[in-house]
């Protein structure tokens, strides 16, 4: 439903923006030739483009209010989970900064693996 919602406000957004480029700043619509009086003269082209902008604009809102409370509900953030597992020791770390005596670096100190898969990545 979240992602339905989702694309319908894209194409919602899409369709407002073309609908707004296609007006003329001056309001008066897209200024095409035809019949002086109907739908495709200059006159109702503006006033079709005007309510299409205000009906898109209207959509739009709901459409995002809509979205907002459905990602409420579908997150659940009334509790709060903790999964970390605090009896992990750290693993010994050399520093990258420190200087080298005799060329060779000293051997990382070797600690009891865990069940944690990370710190194998560490090391």
């Amino acid at each position: 439903m979240f992602l339905f919602l989702t694309v319908l406000q894209a194409i919602v957004a899409a369709a407002l923006v073309g609908v707004i480029l296609m007006q003329r700043s001056e309001g008066g619509g897209l200024g095409i030739g035809g019949s002086p009086s109907g739908m495709l003269s200059a006159r109702g082209a503006a006033d079709f483009l005007t309510r299409s902008t205000k009906w898109l604009a209207v959509l739009f809102v709901v459409l995002s209010i809509v979205l907002a409370a459905v990602a409420v509900e579908s997150t659940g953030g009334d509790t709060i989970e903790s999964t970390l597992d605090r009896t992990i020791t750290p693993i010994q770390q050399d520093d990258p900064l420190a200087p080298v005596t005799d060329g060779a670096a000293a051997p990382a100190d070797q600690s009891v693996p865990s069940d944690d898969p990370l710190a194998d990545i560490a090391e």
